[in-house]
């Protein structure tokens, strides 16, 4: 994309994020310090308040339900589901920058939220490696947003004080430098957390157990968009071991799931992982709540049928905090209910449990 068009675009993204404020039932939400005295939220839920002009109140998640402490981690990696946030480093963090910011949690918090999935857009810039949203392959300074060994350091740090949790990077990868990748991962302290291409599974088959990754502490699972580095740097080339749908606008209509271009159809059952991506073309915080919602779980079940009737492990999302209820957390709640028990809520896989209707098989 030209500079020109992509100025265009955040102009018309500002211009439709004024007219669209109001797009959620009860406009855009403010995060309050402490829920009100008569308020129903559980733990776990931040409670928000509406604007002046607008009435009502409502409490949102906050965080992912951990499957494996609900329930056990003895199943392969690819029978559970994580949530993944879109463009994870493009953090709006009040520093002008000519290009989109996707996320508002920094990626500690993300982690600390239950986000187990990354995805990263790494560039040569500076004579290193940097996390930038640019076009072309190329990054500048008003579309970087720092370097990426930064960033891999909050990975390491938080694997290092979490030692049963796993994180999955996706990389759309324009480092061209070689061994410029592998460098910056082994600069961040992380490749004593590499999980090897050479024990991903192919042909259909399931994923090591989780509890034996965690043994293992192979606990950071890389992919690259780039083919050539699973040879030449050993970092997995994403489409050999996934299935990915369409991404943006063309990833959001309605009863439609169709495979990215460079990922094989989604009912190619000889890749045993599935992203799930949701997210527009032009992200906008203020209808972010409304894409994280009942839409995101209707498409959750439309890919199912599209991946030959496969739930997703990663749902890639925008502003992941941001839904008129449940939202992102409820989606991946719903994966790991289908993808354990065949119940539509993780919660009523718990032995005797009463959520809902469900009687787990």
């Amino acid at each position: 994309m030209g500079l020109l068009q992509n100025m265009l675009l955040i102009i018309v993204s500002a211009v439709f994020a004024v007219v669209s404020a109001a797009a959620c039932s009860d406009g855009e939400c403010r995060l309050l310090d402490e829920c009100s005295s008569d308020g129903d939220c559980m733990s776990g839920l931040y409670c928000f308040s509406c604007p002046e002009g607008f009435s009502g109140s409502r409490c949102v998640r906050s965080k992912v339900t951990d499957q494996f402490k609900l329930l056990n981690n003895s199943l392969p990696f690819n029978k559970y589901g994580f949530l993944t946030t879109h463009n994870s480093f493009a953090i709006d963090d009040g520093v002008p920058r000519l290009t989109f910011t996707n996320q508002e949690d920094d990626i500690t918090q993300q982690l600390n939220n239950g986000v187990r999935a990354l995805m990263l857009d790494t560039y040569d810039f500076k004579g290193d490696v940097w996390l930038c949203h640019s076009f072309k392959g190329k990054c500048y300074d008003y579309t970087a947003f720092g370097p990426a060994l930064d960033t891999l350091k909050e990975i390491e740090a938080f694997l290092s004080a979490n030692p049963s949790e796993i994180v999955t990077l996706i990389l759309e990868d324009y480092v061209e430098s070689p061994n410029g990748l592998r460098k910056v991962f082994t600069d961040a302290d992380l490749m004593k957390y590499w999980f090897p291409v050479s024990s991903m599974p192919q042909n259909s088959q399931d994923w090591p157990l989780v509890s034996d990754i965690v043994a293992k502490n192979q606990r950071l699972i890389v992919f690259t968009s780039k083919m050539s580095k699973q040879e030449t740097e050993g970092i997995a080339y994403q489409w050999n071991f996934m299935v990915e749908n369409q991404y943006g606008n063309g990833g959001m209509n309605a009863g439609s799931c169709s495979n990215r271009g460079e990922s094989t159809p989604l009912n190619d059952k000889s890749k045993a992982l599935i992203l799930m991506n949701y997210f527009p073309t032009v992200p906008i915080k203020q209808i972010a709540c409304q894409h994280n919602s009942d839409d995101l779980i209707n498409m959750l079940h439309t890919c199912y049928g599209a991946a030959g009737n496969r739930w997703a492990n990663f749902v890639a999302v925008d502003f992941y905090k941001r839904s008129e209820g449940g939202g992102a957390f409820q989606a991946v709640d719903t994966l790991n209910g289908e993808l354990l028990c065949g119940c539509d809520d993780v919660h009523a896989c718990v032995p005797g449990s009463t959520s809902g209707a469900c009687i787990p098989p």
